[in-house]
């Protein structure tokens, strides 16, 4: 069987810069494969994480890459940093979802979107005052929802209506 290469460490940024054009041109394996290189040479490498973990994002619905990138989450630097990315993969699996369509969309991307929400508003408690990521997030997730009233909860979910409630202030 074939062996892998490895890369300089000298190499990392260049490689790290290509990845982030790959994932731009839509070639998210591309990017994942970099990336994968680099965290061999740089196992703590936080840049190659957050591409990696984009570039799995890139390629939802596929259900391999949502797992695989929500088990990059604990690999993270920091709290903050796993709330957003952790809001981050639930709404782009629900955009997948909205994306693919089928019968039991509107519940599931809901749910996401949900989980979406929960998440980013971690990450707004945990994000320095001129960090505001996590809240343009939360606020396309907001507006996405709006847009798109058959996305819903299950009939009858309590807690449910009071996260529309507050979703709707």
């Amino acid at each position: 069987m074939f062996e892998l290469k490895r890369l300089s460490k000298d190499a990392v940024p260049a490689a790290l810069d290509r990845a982030e054009r790959y994932r731009l041109l839509g070639e998210p394996v591309e990017a994942e494969s970099i990336c994968e290189d680099v965290l061999a040479v740089d196992p703590g490498n936080t840049r190659a994480l957050i591409v990696r973990l984009l570039a799995l994002t890139d390629q939802f619905p596929d259900g391999p890459a949502l797992a695989r990138a929500r088990g990059m989450l604990g690999e993270l630097p920091d709290g903050y940093s796993r709330a957003y990315y952790t809001g981050l993969i639930a709404e782009r699996a629900a955009k997948a979802m909205m994306r693919r369509g089928g019968i039991a969309v509107p519940h599931a991307a809901y749910g996401l979107f949900r989980d979406a929400l929960e998440a980013y508003d971690q990450a707004c408690r945990l994000a320095p005052p001129e960090n505001n990521e996590a809240v343009l997030r939360w606020n396309t997730c907001v507006r996405i929802l709006r847009a798109h009233p058959e996305l819903a909860p299950e009939a009858g979910d309590a807690q449910e209506m009071m996260l529309d409630a507050h979703v709707d202030d």
